[in-house]
């Protein structure tokens, strides 16, 4: 199951996954996401993906995801991942987001959503950026990030 989370606002959408992901699923939710980014007249936005209680993805679903992400790259500034249980997810999750998206995937533990959200409402399609700083993902080493604009 993917649920909207109510955080959502402004050019931030972000969902829980719960469970195994199906592709009906996903079709189902990047309804939503396209209605953002139409809404927005096609500024870049922000996504918070908590997949901390999610049990796997069916192929089909992984697919689907690709398919999207790779239609809609340019509208898509910044993915946060919150909660994966092994590096195999994070990982192809990372690998996704570089290979797909020109924006930036980054993994947050569960404890760290407010911070994901807080990385996921910053963008680097700005020009008056303030100074880098520093914020800690969950993978144990310090990033350093410039937000340049809120979403």
């Amino acid at each position: 199951m993917i649920e909207r989370l109510k955080e959502s606002h402004g050019g931030v959408i972000g969902f829980r996954v719960i469970g195994q992901v199906t592709a009906d699923e996903v079709t189902a939710f990047e309804e939503q996401i396209r209605f953002l980014i139409a809404e927005r007249r096609n500024r870049p936005i922000g996504i918070v993906a908590d997949i901390s209680q999610m049990d796997g993805v069916d192929w089909k679903a992984r697919w689907a995801e690709m398919r999207f992400l790779q239609k809609y790259t340019n509208h898509i500034a910044r993915i946060a991942v919150i909660g994966a249980d092994t590096w195999e997810t994070v990982a192809g999750m990372a690998l996704t987001g570089m290979a797909l998206l020109q924006g930036e995937t980054l993994y947050f533990h569960p404890s760290e959503s407010l911070q994901a959200w807080h990385w996921a409402r910053t963008s680097k399609h700005a020009t008056d950026a303030p100074a880098p700083r520093q914020i800690y993902a969950g993978t144990g080493i310090w990033k350093n990030y410039t937000p340049e604009f809120d979403i």
